[in-house]
C-alpha cells in the first residue's frame, strides 16, 4: 500500500486535469453509471462535529475509493482544520488496497474544482468581479480555482473578522496578482458577477436583496444547524447540485439545509433541481439568459473524491512519491 502525505497530494494533483476529469465523472453520476453509497455520518453533538464515510466507484477512472472525514466547524479557532480526512484507494478489479492518502487537501481542492466546473457552465461569459464570502481554506481554494475558468479583474472579500479579511486579502492579492479588496457583505454581493460562499453560517449570508440579476453563486459551506443561502435566492435561482440524492439528504447526512427547507416550505419543487452532470451533457439547461441567477449548491460527493484520489495516485506513482507499507493483506491468501 502506498502512503501519500499532504505534501505528496498537493504536489501530485493538477487542478486543471481535475476539473476535466470531474466533468466526465459528473455526467457518469447523472447517468447512473457510477456507484455511490449514501454518506454515513456519526454526529458528535457534545463537541459540535461529525465523522462521515463516503464511498464511490468511477468507471472513467477505474477507481474505487472511500473517504473518512471529520468535520468540526469550530476547529479553526483552535488552530486546527475544520475538515480532516483520509482516503483509501482500492483496485476495482480485485478490491486490493492500493493507497492511503491525506484526504484533507483533496477535500479542499476537489470542492473548489467542482465549483470551478460549475462556474464554467453557469456563470456569464463576461463575468469580471469575483466575490468571496469567508476567509478560510475554502475561500482561498475557490479564489485560486475560479480564476482559472474566468478572467476576473477584481476580487472582493468579506468575512466576520476584519483582521482576518485584511490578512487574507493581502496574501491572496500577492499570490494571484489581482486587486483583492475587503468590503461590506452588502457591497461584496451587490457587485459580484460570481460569488463563492464558503462559511459555516448559522444564519443566511447570501441575501437576495443584495444580488444583482445574472449573478452566479457557488455555495459550499457545511451548515449543520442553519443555512448559508437565503430562501429567496433559492426561489429565484436555477438550482444546480452534484447529486439530488446527496443534496436532499438530511442535514445530519450531509444534505443542504438551504434546499431541504425550501422544499419543505414549498418554495421550490425537488424536480426543479438540476444536476451539474445534466447541464454538462445537455440533458437539462442551466443558465437561460444573462439575467438568470444561478446557484450551485455543493455538498460534496464521493465520486469527486475518487476522481481526485485517482489522479493523485497516478501522478505520485509516475514521480516515485510516497512510501510503502505492507499490511499483510495478501499474505494469508498466498500462504
Amino acid at each position: 500500500m502506498l502512503i501519500l502525505s499532504r505534501e505528496d497530494v498537493e504536489a501530485s494533483l493538477d487542478p486543471d486535469r481535475l476539473v476535466e476529469a470531474l466533468s466526465v465523472a459528473m455526467v457518469e453520476l447523472s447517468k447512473g453509471k457510477t456507484a455511490m453509497a449514501a454518506r454515513a455520518t456519526a454526529l458528535i453533538r457534545e463537541h459540535g462535529g461529525l465523522l462521515g464515510a463516503m464511498t464511490g466507484f468511477v468507471p472513467s477512472r477505474a477507481t474505487l475509493a472511500t473517504k473518512l472525514v471529520s468535520v468540526y466547524p469550530d476547529n479553526p479557532a483552535r488552530g486546527i482544520p475544520s475538515h480532516q480526512a483520509v482516503i483509501l484507494v482500492f483496485e476495482a478489479e480485485t478490491g486490493r488496497i492500493l493507497a492511503c492518502m491525506d484526504g484533507t487537501a483533496i477535500t479542499a481542492i476537489r470542492t473548489a474544482a467542482g465549483s470551478a466546473l460549475a462556474t464554467r457552465h453557469l456563470a456569464r461569459d463576461d463575468a469580471t468581479v469575483l466575490s468571496i464570502v469567508g476567509t478560510g481554506v475554502q475561500a482561498a481554494m475557490h479564489a485560486r480555482a475560479l480564476t482559472r475558468v474566468r478572467p476576473f479583474e477584481e476580487i472582493l472579500v468579506w468575512g466576520r473578522t476584519p483582521r482576518h479579511v485584511e490578512r487574507f486579502a493581502a496574501a491572496l492579492g500577492g499570490e494571484l496578482g489581482l486587486p483583492v479588496v475587503p468590503s461590506s457583505v452588502e457591497n461584496v454581493l451587490a457587485r459580484a458577477d460570481v460569488v463563492a460562499a464558503t462559511t459555516h453560517a448559522a444564519e443566511p449570508v447570501v441575501l437576495r436583496a443584495h444580488l444583482k440579476e445574472g449573478t452566479h453563486i457557488n455555495a459550499v459551506g457545511l451548515n449543520l444547524e442553519g443555512r448559508e443561502v437565503e430562501q429567496e435566492v433559492v426561489r429565484d435561482a436555477v438550482v444546480v447540485v452534484e447529486s439530488r440524492a446527496a443534496a436532499l439528504a438530511p442535514p445530519s447526512a450531509g444534505g443542504a439545509n438551504d434546499l431541504t427547507q425550501a422544499i419543505e416550505d414549498a418554495v421550490i419543487d425537488e424536480e426543479e433541481i438540476v444536476e451539474i452532470g445534466e447541464v454538462i451533457d445537455g440533458m437539462r439547461s442551466g443558465r437561460d439568459s444573462d439575467e438568470q441567477i444561478t446557484l450551485y449548491r455543493s455538498v460534496g460527493v464521493s465520486v469527486q473524491d475518487a476522481v481526485a484520489a485517482s489522479l493523485v495516485l497516478e501522478a505520485a506513482q509516475a514521480a516515485g512519491r510516497g512510501t510503502f507499507a505492507d499490511l499483510g493483506s495478501d499474505r494469508e491468501a498466498k500462504e
